[in-house]
């Protein structure tokens, strides 16, 4: 039996891996989610991977079954390429996030859906295909068990065309229940951790010094991040991850982290608004704790790529200007701009319902205005989310950056990752020719007995 696996492109990311300028190969870090299906897949199975960021499907190449990760970006490019297949006889499974929250969406391009998790799942579909009986839905009667995964096939791919095959999955899932976010509606806000043993073995067996935790949020159980943080100490490695801002609220956890290895973390900050933040059920972020937090992190050799996020319902178009302006204060490495998106089987989604004026899913990659914003025009937060992309990465900042980084002790080993990122960001940019505008220029009222150069006090760090 011959099986093929793809993860679709679509837009500019289609066949981006052949570029010159800008390959996308930092952006390019794991494809764990088709891995795990590898993983699970039964001996006596030939299996092929295409990630359509690099390779074209080779048409020419007879498969038994094909299974797709579908992703709501990416939609429209899945459900072509398993009519495709479809119409050669071929049968099509269509998982991943977006065909588990649209199943009746999917069904109408797949033989089946594989709803969920692979694992526990996967081998019974692959059993239906080989009886020619597959079923419509696939779908576990409980979460899997996280002890003793498969270790993922990683030499399916070709490293060389990734920043790093080198992923690890420690934890799965967000007790966090932000209304737009589609990890915490993907795991019912069930947060799951494997074994600190397991993880531990699998980071020994990976070659080289870097790895990445491709978890949603590694600090989510501080017990849990406290071990593995100690195991790893004398492993020598470097890692990355993400985590909200709450890891600051232990500076011994800060520590271990740092100790442990860790050169960089992700965290969303998504907007210096505390009632954007309630408004979508992420009231633990505090504006006003943005400043020492991201000090923390910087004092212990922690690099920081933030999430920000423009569109939400006080956001006006002087919004853009003014958290250019924070960015900068609060001294973050990196930023992930994003245009605040209503991703199908979100509660934002159904609160966002009769607002929504383009479901052409290959605009919901967060870099469209698929609704109505209540203080500006579609237009306006396109351009400015453009803009303030164009504008933090401007060479002149990135230099100025990591020159900073580089003196600031401990945060010099985190300075060739923060560089690779910058660098990347740049060439997206310039390759894309994302540059925008200011849709309102921010009126600039006199401070009193406050230095331009000091961080704002929390009246001004919030915008309002």
């Amino acid at each position: 039996m011959r099986i093929l696996l793809v993860a679709p492109a679509s837009g500019n990311w289609h066949h981006v891996g052949r570029a010159g300028l800008f390959s996308g190969r930092v952006f390019r870090f794991s494809m764990l989610s088709l891995l795990t299906v590898a993983a699970e897949t039964p001996p006596g199975v030939e299996l092929d991977i295409v990630d359509e960021q690099l390779d074209e499907i080779r048409s020419s190449r007879k498969y038994d079954l094909v299974g797709i990760s579908v992703m709501t970006a990416t939609a429209p490019r899945a459900y072509e390429i398993a009519r495709s297949f479809r119409r050669m006889g071929v049968p099509v499974v269509l998982g991943g996030m977006h065909a588990s929250f649209m199943p009746e969406e999917a069904l109408q391009y797949g033989d089946a859906v594989c709803i969920g998790e692979a694992e526990g799942v996967w081998p019974q579909v692959v059993s239906d295909a080989r009886a020619t009986r597959l079923k419509p839905v696939y779908r576990a009667d409980a979460p899997h068990s996280l002890r003793g995964l498969n270790r993922p096939p990683r030499h399916l791919l070709a490293g060389r065309r990734y920043a790093t095959l080198q992923a690890v999955q420690a934890t799965r899932g967000c007790p966090h229940r932000c209304a737009f976010c589609s990890v915490s509606a993907f795991h019912d806000g069930m947060f799951r951790a494997r074994p600190v043993g397991q993880v531990l073995d699998e980071v020994k067996e990976l070659p080289g010094r870097f790895f990445i935790f491709v978890d949603d949020s590694l600090t989510a159980d501080p017990d849990y991040a406290r071990a593995l943080f100690a195991g790893l100490i004398p492993l020598g490695k470097h890692w990355m991850s993400q985590a909200t801002l709450g890891i600051t609220d232990d500076a011994d956890l800060v520590r271990l982290a740092a100790d442990s290895g860790c050169v960089g973390l992700f965290v969303g900050i998504e907007t210096f608004s505390n009632r954007n933040l309630e408004s979508v059920e992420k009231g633990f972020n505090r504006v006003d704790e943005y400043r020492e937090r991201v000090r923390m992190l910087h004092a212990s050799g922690i690099g920081v790529e933030a999430g920000i996020v423009f569109g939400f319902d006080s956001d006006g178009p002087e919004v853009f200007s003014e958290a250019l302006r924070l960015l900068a204060e609060l001294e973050i490495d990196m930023i992930q701009v994003s245009i605040l998106t209503p991703l199908p089987g979100t509660p934002w989604f159904r609160a966002m319902s009769d607002r929504i004026v383009d479901r052409d899913w290959t605009h919901y990659d967060y870099h469209h205005a698929v609704f109505e914003p209540k203080r500006m025009s579609r237009e306006q937060l396109k351009a400015g989310h453009d803009w303030i992309t164009s504008q933090f990465y401007r060479p002149d900042r990135i230099l100025k950056r990591l020159a900073r980084l580089a003196a600031r002790g401990r945060c010099r080993r985190s300075l060739p990752y923060a560089a690779a990122l910058n660098g990347a960001y740049y060439g997206r940019v310039r390759r894309w020719h994302i540059r925008g505008w200011i849709p309102a220029a921010l009126e600039v009222r006199p401070q009193s007995s406050q230095s331009p150069s000091t961080l704002p006090s929390k009246r001004r760090l919030e915008l309002t």
